[in-house]
C-alpha cells in the first residue's frame, strides 16, 4: 500500500480550483475549471501528516471547548521560502488570515494560517534560521 493523495470534497467546484489554481498558484496537472475533479502537484517530498488538535487551535489562537462539534480534524501544509512574502502576496490577493506570521520556534519554523472557500485549514510555513553557535 502506499499513499497516493488527499482529495478535498468540495461545493463550490470552480470557486476552490480558482483558489488553489490562481491565488495560491498549485500547478493543476488534470482537470480545470468547470470539471468535477482537479489535481495539483503539491511536491515529490508531500507527506500525509498526524497532529494534535488541540496544539493546532493553539498556533491559531482558537479557543474550543472538548465538547465543541466544530473543531479543525484536517490542515493543509505548504512549505514557502518566506512566509512573511508569500502573506504579503497573498494578502494583495485579498486572502483572510486568521493571524499574522509568527515564529513558532518549538517547531522551529515560520507560521501563518487561513482558510479556502470551503473553510479548509491551511498553513504556511518556512524553517526558522539556524542559530549560530555562540
Amino acid at each position: 500500500m502506499k499513499f497516493s493523495n488527499i482529495r478535498l470534497l468540495v461545493d463550490n467546484f470552480d470557486k476552490c480550483f480558482t483558489f488553489y489554481n490562481d491565488i495560491l498558484g498549485l500547478e493543476c496537472s488534470w482537470g480545470g475549471l468547470g470539471d468535477n475533479y482537479a489535481n495539483f502537484n503539491i511536491g515529490s517530498t508531500s507527506v500525509l501528516a498526524l497532529f494534535k488538535a488541540e496544539l493546532m487551535n493553539t498556533a491559531i489562537n482558537k479557543v474550543v471547548n472538548k465538547n465543541d462539534a466544530v473543531q479543525d480534524k484536517t490542515v493543509i501544509i505548504l512549505q514557502v521560502d518566506n512566509v512573511d512574502k508569500v502573506y504579503s502576496a497573498l494578502r494583495n490577493k485579498e486572502v483572510n488570515f486568521l493571524s499574522e506570521p509568527k515564529s513558532m520556534s518549538d517547531w522551529g519554523t515560520r507560521v501563518v494560517h487561513f482558510r479556502d472557500p470551503e473553510g479548509n485549514l491551511i498553513e504556511l510555513y518556512s524553517q526558522l534560521a539556524e542559530k549560530a553557535d555562540d
